[in-house]
């Protein structure tokens, strides 16, 4: 197994000096291999923030200075364009689950949106093929959401000025901090930054690589995000950097035009609710399919007894590998935009529905994809991104998921402006029954059209225990996000993990098409093979295979804070 490299951040003088003292760190594991095991999760009495190093200092600077978990939230997101440009995503877009300490939940949908000139074929040749181009170049973008969102956010429910939520961010551009060794290894081998003149300026010194402990600045980043602290998100929108971007798009053939950013905006939606045991779930709405897919899941789970083989188990993995399979092919059938397709939530949750897929699961054969197709609900018609966790003293949750798709998007640095692309348009259906960068198969719901908004797989969930906050978790990692929050939860609720043993635990991943169940390594050949006996295509994959999960978990008094071991993330807290 390749060596597990450890290391400790530097406090960071540039951001602020008086906050070191309050700090518990974890040590952050690079992951090479199988995950580490046996690792404690980062406790903390009053608050906590799970981030990419280092940007959950800044969550817990923003909570120190008197802000709550959405000033933090908003503090940590537009850090991570510097501290995480492989998915910090002010270029980009996604969703924000908060619940409020009173009680009071909602959600705010920043998913990006598909510009005015874009079109249903557009991704087709003229003998209707479906190319590249929803993936790579300038028209692989969607009109950029986070800006309005964080905003929206802020306004709303925050308790400092946005200038205040801004200022760490701006200053980590500007000062600079060292580089972790993960972040300067991940731009240098980055060959979408190298295939574009700015980003590998920019990210890349124009092959002067960052090393290990170099200050790394992102000077146009900050002139940019001090823009935006004195402007509010009119300045991303209407302002210089509308002007800037709008211009560079017109003149490498991109599609998003001043209008589209003018036009754009966050939405607030109520968030999907369900029950798993004694517990409340509550996580994404569309045009997420995540959420969906997490409460669907966990109710054809209920009941099952499938725990009852203990974790990692071949009973277990297979009745975990049949509701995704299932969930996946509903996902794809159904799931679109609420704002242009009609989506049979009820109809999915019904318990009767629930019921009827769990008994289509033989305990001791796997289904065919080829023979389960989408079910039918009531109400149907017959036709890298990153995440991050904060809890505050006063018991304010919020979940956070943003992306650019692609790990740096589509590599594509606007010049002058110092943040990367996204390439969200490849989240829509470019032709149905085509596969997408994910592998997934879609339909009609999630065709292209001017001003929506694609599917994503993309559920900051928070979890309630009897009433009463218990857990805050997300994770990026695309179509693979929704099997790995669920494998997360219940190895915490159903096989009695800590938060960081929940984190580290190796899982797997179905998601109907292609049919095969993809494993970590740490599960045991003896269980591959158990599995092919019951007629699955198990199969080890090289390095971290399901998507990343952080995780706040509150236990007895304690917040445990959990990072991913498959990227660079961690807690800190107070």
């Amino acid at each position: 197994m390749q060596q597990n490299r450890f290391y400790r951040m530097a406090f960071l003088p540039a951001i602020s000096g008086a906050f070191s003292a309050f700090f518990l760190f974890s040590s952050v594991v690079v992951f090479g291999g199988a995950p580490l095991y046996g690792r404690e999760p980062v406790r903390a009495r009053h608050a906590m923030v799970v981030a990419s190093q280092p940007a959950e200092q800044v969550g817990v600077e923003i909570l120190r200075k008197g802000g709550n978990a959405v000033d933090a939230a908003v503090a940590v997101g537009f850090a991570l364009n510097a501290a995480y440009p492989f998915a910090g995503a002010m270029g980009g877009g996604g969703f924000m689950t908060i619940r409020l300490a009173d009680g009071t939940s909602t959600f705010i949908d920043f998913r990006e949106e598909a510009p005015g000139k874009a079109s249903k074929t557009m991704y087709l040749d003229a003998n209707g093929n479906a190319t590249r181009e929803s993936a790579t170049g300038w028209k692989s973008s969607g009109v950029p959401g986070t800006v309005r969102g964080f905003e929206l956010a802020q306004k709303k429910y925050g308790k400092l000025k946005w200038a205040e939520d801004l200022a760490p961010a701006i200053a980590m551009a500007q000062q600079g901090f060292p580089a972790p060794y993960a972040l300067a290894e991940s731009l240098r081998t980055a060959r979408s930054l190298a295939g574009n003149a700015e980003s590998k300026r920019v990210f890349q010194r124009d092959g002067k690589f960052y090393e290990q402990g170099d200050t790394i600045t992102f000077p146009d980043l900050a002139r940019t995000l001090t823009r935006i602290a004195q402007g509010g998100a009119d300045e991303f929108y209407l302002g210089e950097t509308a002007h800037t971007l709008a211009a560079a798009m017109e003149a490498n053939g991109g599609l998003i035009t001043l209008d589209d950013l003018k036009n754009y905006k966050a939405i607030e939606r109520a968030p999907l609710t369900g029950k798993y045991r004694n517990y409340t779930i509550i996580t994404a709405p569309p045009p997420s399919a995540g959420g969906l897919g997490i409460l669907q899941m966990l109710a054809m789970l209920e009941g099952s007894g499938y725990e009852k083989g203990g974790f990692g188990s071949a009973s277990a993995l297979h009745y975990e590998a049949e509701v995704m399979r299932r969930f996946y092919a509903d996902r794809n059938q159904y799931i679109g935009d609420p704002d242009f397709v009609k989506n049979p939530i009820a109809g999915l949750l019904d318990p009767a529905y629930i019921a009827s897929r769990r008994a289509s699961i033989d305990p001791a054969h796997a289904t065919p994809s080829t023979v389960l197709g989408p079910g039918k609900p009531a109400g149907t018609e017959s036709s890298e991104t990153t995440h991050f966790d904060v809890v505050d003293e006063q018991g304010n949750a919020v979940a956070v998921t943003f992306t650019l798709n692609g790990g740096y998007g589509n590599g594509i640095t606007v010049p002058g402006l110092g943040f990367l692309l996204n390439n969200e348009m490849d989240d829509f259906t470019s032709k149905p029954g085509v596969a997408n960068m994910f592998g997934l198969i879609q339909g009609e719901a999630n065709t292209i059209a001017p001003g929506k908004r694609p599917v994503s797989s993309m559920a900051p969930t928070i979890v309630l225990r009897d009433g009463k906050l218990f857990a805050v978790l997300g994770g990026p990692g695309g179509s693979r996000i929704p099997s790995a929050i669920l494998q997360a939860f219940v190895d915490v609720v159903d096989f009695g993990m800590n938060a960081q043993d929940a984190v580290d635990a190796p899982r797997i991943h179905h998601q109907w098409m292609p049919d095969r169940i993809t494993m970590e390594k740490g599960l045991s050949p003896d269980t591959i093979e158990a599995l092919k006996a019951r007629g699955h295509d198990a199969r080890y994959e090289g390095g971290p295979v399901t998507a990343e999960v952080e995780m706040i978990l509150i236990d007895g008094g304690w917040l445990q804070g959990a990072g991913d071991p498959r990227r660079s993330g961690t807690g800190a807290g107070y």
